[in-house]
């Protein structure tokens, strides 16, 4: 422990600690912009300079370490106009429609100008020219971008995936992929995690809310929509609810009420996916035991973002993966053909809509290989955030909804449906089924939950031994099942390059995207509650363990659909409508020519200055002229004396600056 002094008060602190965390451990916040603590501390924005006594400038907080005796000033009239002129330095390049901005009221540099007293910018001049791009599924508009860097340490550090990175060098620097590339030609996963940690409007899921609304207000359609098991536990937070927190019930409400004819569960779909999952997994692992050659191990095809990470990175190992469709893709199969057969409606005026934790499952229904008959499987996704933002558009009191169920029959799940929203989940439901099937028992862990696969950690490896299997599975008595599950790609790296290594010890592998699975996924609610990864897990294994079915092959609806429809668990008509291929992309887009672009355009910069008043539209008087020009002499003559009033403070602090640095040079 080290002694330091915080605007005159002593504290001990442990001596690695930066100047920002010994503040914050001692109820001391010192306003930042770029950071994100344990994730990105780099320094680049500087509104976190601190004064401390005896350095020659003022020092970044939140990468300055502290030392014993250091005397420290967070709020010194230095220190305040110093975070001032940063701010807004950095806004003098920064588009400011506010108004009609995505992150109205929810932009850190907003929240932030209003902490620091900020009215007025006082600095005009060129502004950069930046472009836009617009995916299917992530939009980037860097007239917002602020070179905070934190999407760079996230897409590089967390992710592994290495797509951002700082191009250019100076006031011609851009954050993106390099040669300017546009996110839908290169190899990125559209995990979105860059648009959870971005502070304003430079990163954002690509909108689908008004193609919603208008199929909402088509009469020719029956509107479908499906919602993920991690949504009952986050769009929550956007009503105020404590992160984890399950509203179930309440999404359900809010659907009907917005003007959805039919509310289904993706979660009926994710106990579908484990029966075919299952069933394909028990006929690789019979082949090859029985030498008859099978790829093993096997693993999940759930997330779109670790899909098109694999094409990408790793195209001569499609053949590990699932064929399964992910289960919002089964859904939307099933709503085209079963349902649409049922209620005897035309599919092509069914549209259906995906409520998702993910901006990587908006590329994935645009895949050219995600249809039937010609129709694609979804018409839509909506991330957590986007249906949220509808439900506060249309009105809607979201506490105060009752809470209603889905509808039947592709509304009713088991508990191991639930639990496909967090890392070790489908892994999870799939042996609940899988040692089940074969043995005739339960699973033989308690509360069903596979304990050395639950929990946040990036690599989770389990083993479980068949003994005194059915008679048709003789073939495992004695076997260990020996599975691996992870989250984030650059976890899932390794794992797939012990594949190629010919090192893989594992018969089956589940992968998911974003680290902590679905419940963090790219189009989740942002938050800055350090536990809100756990709470979200509680909420998902609590609405699982709440369910009276807790296994996927005890859902009755599952097993109708069987016998009135698909015939059996990988049989022709699921294949046809369940499963699905892969596309060799290569890790420069070079054995493909998919690409997922919407429109890429110059952003021409804003004007410097106030636009002059336009002609009036009709002819005035002359003393009316010459009125209106007084009055517009006076208010130029205005604007111009708190301008130059506002340069002469600045001029003055930074004299002050160089006085002092001088000085102490000395």
């Amino acid at each position: 422990m080290v002694s330091i002094t915080i605007n005159g008060k002593q504290y001990q602190a442990a001596e690695n600690m930066t100047i920002m965390e010994a503040a914050k451990a001692n109820s001391i916040h010192i306003p930042n912009l770029c950071y994100l603590e344990g994730i990105h501390e780099f320094g680049s924005c500087r509104i976190c300079v601190v004064e401390v006594e005896g350095a020659k400038t003022l020092q970044a907080a939140c990468i300055t370490k502290i030392c014993d005796g250091m005397r420290i000033h967070t709020n010194s009239e230095r220190v305040r106009k110093a975070r001032k002129v940063i701010y807004e330095l950095l806004v003098s390049d920064h588009a400011k429609d506010c108004l009609s901005c995505k992150r109205n009221q929810s932009c850190e540099l907003q929240a932030l100008g209003k902490a620091l007293g900020v009215e007025d910018y006082r600095f005009e001049g060129e502004r950069s020219v930046r472009n836009d791009d617009i995916s299917v599924s992530i939009t980037r508009d860097m007239t917002k971008c602020i070179l905070c860097r934190r999407c760079v340490t996230v897409c590089n550090d967390i992710q592994g995936a290495g797509i951002l990175n700082a191009q250019n060098r100076g006031f011609d620097t851009v954050i993106g992929p390099a040669m300017d590339l546009q996110l839908g030609t290169v190899n990125c996963i559209f995990c979105g995690q860059c648009t959870v940690v971005c502070p304003v409007g430079a990163l954002k899921e690509t909108d689908s809310i008004q193609d919603v609304w208008n199929a909402l207000n088509d009469k020719s359609k029956r509107v479908v929509a499906q919602v993920a098991p991690a949504i009952r536990v986050s769009i929550g937070e956007e009503f105020g609810y404590e992160a984890g927190s399950r509203v179930t019930g309440k999404l359900a409400a809010a659907l009907r009420r917005l003007g959805f004819d039919d509310v289904f569960d993706t979660n009926f779909t994710a106990d579908l996916t484990i029966m075919e999952e299952g069933t394909e997994f028990l006929a690789r692992l019979k082949k090859a035991l029985l030498g008859e050659g099978a790829v093993l191990p096997m693993i999940t095809s759930c997330s779109p973002g670790w899909i098109k990470f694999i094409e990408h990175a790793y195209p001569d190992k499609l053949t590990h993966l699932s064929t399964c469709k992910s289960p919002h893709m089964m859904m939307g199969a099933l709503v085209k053909s079963y349902y649409a057969q049922k209620i005897n409606v035309d599919p092509k005026d069914i549209f259906v809509v995906s409520v998702m934790p993910c901006t990587a499952k908006k590329s994935e229904i645009s895949r050219a290989e995600m249809k039937n008959y010609g129709l694609k499987n979804v018409d839509a996704v909506l991330t957590t955030r986007e249906l949220a933002a509808m439900i506060k558009e249309a009105g809607i009191d979201f506490h105060a909804l009752p809470d209603e169920e889905f509808d039947n029959p592709l509304g009713m799940s088991s508990g191991a449906a639930d639990i496909f929203g967090v890392t070790g989940g489908v892994m999870e439901a799939a042996l609940r089924t899988v040692y089940e099937v074969v043995t005739g028992r339960q699973l033989p862990f308690d509360g069903l939950h596979v304990a050395p696969i639950v929990g946040l950690e990036s690599v989770k490896v389990a083993e479980l031994t068949i003994d005194n299997p059915l008679d048709e599975y003789k073939f495992l008595d004695g076997v260990t099942l020996k599975v691996a599950v992870t989250s984030g790609v650059k976890a899932a790296n390794r794992l797939v390059d012990e594949i190629s290594k010919g090192k893989s010890p594992y018969h089956f592998i589940e992968v998911m995207g974003c680290p902590g699975g679905c419940i963090m996924g790219g189009g989740q609610p942002r938050s800055s509650d350090p536990q809100v990864k756990l709470k979200r897990l509680k909420g998902i294994y609590t609405e699982d363990e709440a369910k009276v079915l807790r296994k996927s092959h005890e859902n009755p609806y599952v097993t109708a659909i069987y016998e009135e429809f698909l015939g059996h668990p990988n049989g022709h008509l699921s294949h046809e409508l369940l499963h699905t291929h892969y596309v060799k992309r290569g890790i420069f887009n070079e054995l493909t020519s998919e690409s997922f672009v919407v429109s890429k355009k110059a952003s021409a910069p804003q004007a410097s200055v106030k636009q002059a008043p336009k002609e009036p539209m009709q002819q005035h008087t002359r003393d009316g002229l010459a009125s209106t020009k007084i009055m517009e002499l006076e208010t130029e003559n205005a604007r111009l004396k708190n301008e130059l009033n506002s340069a002469l403070e600045t001029v003055e602090l930074f004299k002050k600056i160089i006085v002092s640095s001088s000085a102490k040079n000395r």
